[in-house]
């Protein structure tokens, strides 16, 4: 097996195949990571949200625009609103700005009616005066998909891991569901075939006095009953998507409904997954820190 690791998006990737890729073919999976990147990202000056956060108006839809937007309106109807793309804001509010700050303010709750302010098409992205746009809740999935699409014509089994945004061509890989307390231990292990699993803790992009980067849109603060989710699904935006929404009631049902399967620990060291879930947990029917 051949292993290409590289940073990109803030994220360490790796791209395992059964033979080294091509220039060529790394040339096209860095095109299509900086294609999405100079859309999407809220860390660049020059991406189409951060204009839009500066602007406002209208700007041409990004390929993504629907598929992700869509989705995002589900999120957000499943948790009750708490899961909003327009949470950049709230985001900035405590530190965790385009400048990676990390200096809290007071929490902003995103905009309630996002979808009276945020409006897309398959031509154009707009917002009805200036927003910021975060796709965190879904966009580093999706970007996931996009790159295995790119690697189709490989042959072979091929998985790609975004920082723990995973989807797997081929043979099955199993992996361990790191222990959000302790990064040097798992809670349990899962084998995926053909499938993506996602992530996500509360430890991750932590600062300050318990600050973290899973917001509940609603009120702008940090989640506090959730320390970390994992959701398996056939494609990474939606177990993205479904990792997300499991930090708020409503995460179970919607996983339900695309098809997910899922585990997620509390804050108090308690973990539940779903009735099918094909995971093993070391410990039953809880597990504790």
């Amino acid at each position: 097996m051949s292993l290409w690791r590289f940073e990109a998006i803030g994220t360490r990737w790796e791209i395992e195949t059964e033979s080294p890729l091509s220039e060529t073919v790394r040339s096209r999976v860095s095109a299509v990571i900086d294609s999405f990147d100079r859309a999407w990202s809220r860390f660049r000056a020059d991406s189409l949200v951060s204009s839009l956060a500066r602007d406002g108006g209208e700007v041409p839809a990004p390929t993504d625009a629907v598929v992700m937007l869509d989705a995002y309106r589900e999120l957000s109807d499943a948790t009750g609103g708490a899961v909003n793309p327009l949470v950049g804001e709230s985001l900035s509010a405590l530190g965790y700005d385009a400048a990676v700050s990390l200096v809290a303010g007071g929490p902003r709750p995103a905009p309630s009616e996002w979808t009276g302010i945020l409006s897309w098409s398959d031509m154009r992205l707009s917002v009805r005066s200036p927003a910021q746009i975060d796709v965190g809740a879904l966009g580093k999935g999706r970007l996931v998909d996009l790159v295995l699409a790119e690697l189709a014509g490989v042959p072979g089994s091929v998985t790609v891991d975004a920082g723990g945004d995973i989807a797997v061509r081929g043979d099955e890989v199993r992996i361990g569901l790191e222990h959000p307390f302790d990064p040097a231990k798992a809670i349990g292990v899962v084998g995926i075939r053909d499938q993506a699993l996602c992530a996500s803790a509360i430890n991750r992009r932590a600062w300050g006095d318990g600050l973290h980067h899973v917001l509940d849109a609603r009120t702008g603060a940090p989640v506090r009953t959730w320390a970390a989710t994992w959701a398996i699904a056939p494609d990474a935006m939606r177990a993205d998507a479904v990792a997300t929404a499991l930090f708020f009631d409503g995460g179970p049902e919607l996983a339900a409904r695309w098809g997910a399967e899922w585990v997620r620990m509390s804050t108090a060291g308690l973990a539940e997954r779903s009735p099918n879930c094909p995971a093993e947990l070391f410990t039953a029917p809880g597990i504790r820190r």
